[in-house]
């Protein structure tokens, strides 16, 4: 007597076959820039069984024929590379860069009497860090006198960008903003079950918010910037693709102007037009 036919396996536990992965590496890492070795498989199958559900499928295999050989990747591959990006982040995340903003970035663009200042978070995810800038520099231009300031915050992710713009956080994750800077610039929901905190629309206006792929050729970001963060973004990617990224952030910053990296990304050795000028921050020559 034949043995029974295993049953289908679900979608949350399949795994996906090494040909699927390597068509979803070679798709992520083409239009997202993200390297995928094959140690992310189970990674990246977690990541995928909501979509998986989403559009419907019995599973990562059925998803995957539906991308690549039924021609769906139009529609749905916003989707795909919200799924599998990264969105850590935190107020005052990597403080000393900061510091350094409001120690000596601000104060020197005061003495030269800068009446405004661009400034572009390139990597904004869910908005914890335009709105740490836009803290201080809102405080640094009341305050000081300083100059009047500018926020653009970009993202690959759409769905991380849409949590960005409505600026409600969970209330836990504003505790590292400083105690004058939260009785300033933070709302906390009445209702005690919602521990929501919630940006001052004030604030939250003076922040544009939009999707801009850093493998893109060229970034639409209007006149060039007096300070770009790009942090805990290029440690996803291979080297020159790294160079290839620094290189444009570079061609939309005034000479001048100043490039923050995450602490643990390193651009030595790179031929670029930058000079150090403390942990992770450059200067554009």
């Amino acid at each position: 007597m034949a043995a029974p036919a295993p049953a289908p396996q679900p979608a949350d536990i399949d795994p996906l076959t090494r040909a699927d992965f390597d068509r979803l590496a070679d798709y992520i890492g083409d239009v997202a820039g993200i390297k995928m070795p094959h140690n992310k498989a189970t990674m990246l199958e977690s990541r995928l069984r909501r979509r998986v559900r989403a559009t419907g499928h019995a599973s990562l295999a059925d998803y995957c024929d539906w991308l690549f050989d039924a021609g769906n990747m139009a529609e749905e591959g916003e989707h795909l590379i919200n799924a599998v990006t990264t969105n850590k982040t935190d107020f005052f995340r990597e403080p000393r860069h900061f510091d350094y903003l409001i120690e000596t970035i601000l104060p020197a663009m005061k003495a030269a009497r800068r009446q405004r200042i661009r400034t572009w978070s390139a990597a904004c995810s869910t908005g914890a860090e335009p709105y740490t800038m836009a803290m201080l520099l809102d405080a640094f231009a009341i305050d000081q006198g300083g100059p009047d300031y500018g926020i653009l915050a970009t993202d690959l992710d759409t769905e991380a960008l849409e949590v960005a713009r409505r600026g409600v956080f969970p209330a836990a994750m504003i505790d590292p903003v400083p105690p004058a800077l939260r009785r300033r610039y933070v709302l906390h929901a009445r209702s005690g079950d919602r521990n929501e905190a919630r940006i001052v629309p004030e604030l939250r206006s003076t922040i544009g918010f939009g999707r801009l792929n850093l493998m893109d050729p060229h970034y639409a970001v209007g006149e060039p910037m007096d300070l770009i963060f790009c942090r805990n973004v290029l440690i996803y990617f291979d080297r020159p693709t790294q160079e290839k990224v620094v290189r444009r952030l570079c061609a939309c910053l005034k000479p001048g102007g100043h490039l923050f990296l995450g602490h643990s990304e390193s651009i030595a050795g790179l031929d670029l037009p930058l000079t150090p000028m403390a942990g992770t921050v450059f200067r554009r020559d």
